[in-house]
């Protein structure tokens, strides 16, 4: 079996309000991307596709590659618009028998959550790194009105590392592009992980497992206070 890992470094850093995008700001000395590769480059992952802003390929080559020597860093694509269209993007280079989507903003990934998923991909199919939310969530309304409480018990935070079968992703992402190019695609969904792809395309059920309070994802100054107190 083979396994692959696409990391998603393609933003801007519009949130975290700066002129350098997140994924290249220093953090003791080094780039926040580079702790996030470095814990794949340390996991059971053979290969890593890195998703990068568009017409930067070559600078993230010299950054990382050759400057750092990541060497599990086979392939290097460019974003898309979206989320969705970036992972879509990577998907069309890798022919592994798993993948592993990884936001490149998570840079406090540990290399035995990475390998917990990749023992479980292999039983489930779809597993997502997640953790039980600590707080009472309400649904509100249009309003900011609360319209009812959920059972925390049953409630838990989203994370990456997302790993799924590489032909069942491949294969649900298809079907989402089908429905966006025929306008059939409701304009009211948002796709914001690639679990919710497979949970719409597909009827296979996508297993939770437990990842790290500190798996944190890296979007405005606060939480870069936060990273260089965790590094």
């Amino acid at each position: 079996m083979t396994f692959s890992a696409i990391i998603l470094a393609g933003g801007s850093g519009r949130r975290m309000h700066s002129s350098v995008p997140k994924q290249l700001i220093e953090v003791k000395g080094r780039p926040l991307l580079y702790y996030t590769i470095s814990a794949f480059e340390k996991s059971k992952v053979d290969s890593i596709v890195l998703v990068v802003p568009d017409g930067e390929k070559e600078k993230y080559k010299n950054i990382f590659i050759d400057g750092f020597g990541c060497t599990k860093i086979t392939k290097i694509v460019s974003g898309g618009a979206e989320r969705y269209d970036s992972v879509h993007n990577a998907l069309e280079v890798t022919d592994s028998d798993y993948v592993l989507v990884h936001d490149g903003a998570r840079a406090f990934i540990e290399p035995q959550i990475i390998n917990r998923n990749i023992a479980l991909v292999q039983k489930y199919n779809a597993v997502v790194t997640a953790m039980p939310v600590k707080d009472t969530i309400k649904i509100a309304d249009e309003n900011a009105f609360v319209k009812s409480t959920p059972n925390r018990e049953t409630l838990w935070q989203i994370q990456t590392p997302q790993t799924f079968k590489t032909s069942l992703l491949k294969e649900c992402y298809a079907k989402l592009y089908n429905e966006i190019s025929s306008g059939t695609f409701p304009d009211h969904v948002k796709i914001t992980d690639d679990s919710m792809v497979v949970e719409r395309y597909s009827d296979v059920p996508v297993k939770l497992i437990e990842g790290s309070y500190e798996n944190i994802k890296v979007t405005t100054p606060e939480d870069m206070l936060m990273a260089e107190n965790l590094l």
